[in-house]
């Protein structure tokens, strides 16, 4: 059987369209879930802004005016002054639990979202366990609390740490037992 150059062609080039599904699929769920992050942050800045200047109303003083029209960018500048903030590090503390317990409270939330749909196929992980598996990755963040508490080798912040962590345990069970009952009353 001799093949012609021109099979060779058909073949690559559906190859390419298959390649081009695959990849405008995944271009279909990170654009929508883009577009609701950003809506998200915009509206988390646009409230912030707007407590602000209610609270120098009801304060009878000048609100933030300074950055930008009317203090618009007053929240882009704290972000940028924090960003800019040296990074302190107990003397004495253990440096890599000080510094690794944030990322891993925030990392473990970040990653519960990826079973989360956000519309009919925009979901990252659709798995049969997701809501187990939501719970079980969010469940993980009092861990980097505690590590943080720890990690500074200062009584009160590991006090701090572990009250905050239990915080987060305690309300974890009734957030578990209602996503479970309402997981049950789904299926039936």
């Amino acid at each position: 059987m001799i093949i012609d150059t021109t099979e060779i062609q058909d073949i690559n080039s559906f190859s390419r369209l298959e390649f081009l599904k695959e990849t405008s699929g995944i271009i279909w769920i990170l654009i929508p879930t883009f577009t609701l992050v950003l809506g998200i942050t915009i509206g988390v800045l646009v409230i912030v802004w707007l407590e602000r200047e209610i609270s120098a109303g009801i304060q009878q003083r000048i609100g933030p005016e300074y950055a930008g029209p009317w203090g618009v960018l007053q929240a882009l500048a704290d972000g940028a002054k924090l960003l800019f903030k040296e990074n302190l590090f107990p003397s004495r503390g253990d440096t890599r639990l000080f510094s690794i317990g944030p990322s891993i409270a925030v990392i473990s939330i970040l990653l519960s979202y990826s079973v989360v749909p956000f519309g009919s196929h925009l979901v990252l992980a659709d798995l049969n366990i997701g809501v187990f598996l939501w719970i079980a990755i969010s469940s993980i963040a009092p861990i980097g609390l505690l590590m943080s508490g720890y990690g500074s080798n200062n009584k009160y912040s590991f006090l701090g740490g572990l009250r905050a962590a239990a915080q987060s345990i305690s309300y974890e069970i009734p957030l578990t037992l209602c996503v479970l009952s309402i997981s049950l009353r789904a299926i039936r």
